[in-house]
């Protein structure tokens, strides 16, 4: 067992085992096994292991802002459950995965449906202004999007890979098309440290982007 394959067993037991708020229920390292097992599947480039770690990492940044920090975790830890770049249903086969998963592991439904609809909130990222956990989820999983430029550049040439099955054209014009969208939103972070922290150099990487595809 590697030390990061541990760290994310004690922090998925330390977490289902607060949302459970005391109540009983199976050992959870299992589900923990089972989690991490799909975020290392072979076809993963960016949406690996090393991403649920960042978007922990920053959950627990963003933590205060969130009324139910616990649930936000695992929302987190099964986003990506189901990750086929070739389909387009990965995040409702996420939240569907938790939605088995969770009751028999101990979380109320009440809890249960909470993490499912965060889950299903990753297609968008447009959390509603009176959503705190979606804005703390949605803000953790675009913060690659304000990395230091080498850091965003290794994060676009991994989407790219995962992407490989798209000829170089397409990818251009699908991925320009996506980061133009992004740069439309009026703000693409909702919490106020994602707005103060990341939203101006998340805007800049993905401009320095798309004046890289087209001149390309």
């Amino acid at each position: 067992m590697t030390d990061a394959a541990a760290d994310l067993r004690t922090r998925w037991t330390r977490t289902l085992v607060a949302a459970r708020q005391g109540a009983d229920g199976p050992d959870p390292v299992p589900y923990a096994d089972n989690l991490l097992a799909r975020w290392a599947e072979p076809q993963r480039r960016y949406h690996t292991t090393e991403h649920l770690i960042a978007v922990l990492g920053h959950v627990d940044t963003l933590a205060a802002y969130a009324a139910d920090p616990e649930l936000v975790r695992l929302a987190a830890w099964f986003h990506d459950a189901v990750y086929l770049p070739d389909r387009s249903e990965n995040e409702e086969r996420s939240a569907r995965i938790a939605e088995r998963a969770l009751p028999e592991a101990g979380l109320s439904t009440e809890a249960t449906a909470e993490v499912a609809r965060l889950v299903r909130l990753t297609v968008t990222h447009d959390p509603a202004a009176d959503d705190s956990n979606g804005q703390v989820l949605c803000d953790a999983d675009l913060a690659i999007l304000a990395a230091p430029p080498q850091a965003y550049a290794a994060y676009a040439a991994a989407v790219r890979e995962e992407y490989g099955f798209v000829p170089e054209e397409a990818f251009r014009d699908g991925r320009a098309a996506v980061l133009r969208q992004l740069l439309r939103l009026p703000r693409l972070f909702h919490t106020p440290y994602g707005v103060r922290e990341w939203e101006e150099p998340a805007r800049h990487n993905l401009t320095v982007e798309l004046e890289l595809l087209a001149a390309s």
